[in-house]
């Protein structure tokens, strides 16, 4: 498995249900500048639901994909509390700073 996959993981488990990340927290918890590079790693996460990859979204809020789909995506974040007008999340509200 890729190390750097493996980081953003062990990343993005810290982040709590109701609350996302973005693609750009995570790559800067990392000192990269590699989003698209986390996108990949959420793509292809082995670890799902333990990995909650549906919390990683886009930082001007926007949901951004998701392997079963942007609507699961959508459940699953309002299932946990967020949430989602116009397939936007208020990031004020629920963004989880991510750190190393």
């Amino acid at each position: 498995m890729n190390s750097f996959y493996e980081k953003c993981y062990k990343i993005l488990k810290k982040v709590p249900k109701g609350k996302v990340t973005t693609y750009k927290e995570i790559a800067k918890a990392l000192n990269s500048k590699a989003y698209r590079a986390v996108g990949n790693a959420m793509h292809n996460n082995p670890y799902a639901p333990i990995v909650p990859c549906h919390r990683v979204i886009k930082s001007n809020g926007e949901i951004g994909g998701f392997f079963s789909g942007r609507k699961n995506k959508i459940r699953l974040l309002r299932e946990e509390g967020i949430e989602i007008i116009n397939n936007k999340v208020n990031l004020d509200k629920h963004l989880f700073k991510t750190a190393v």
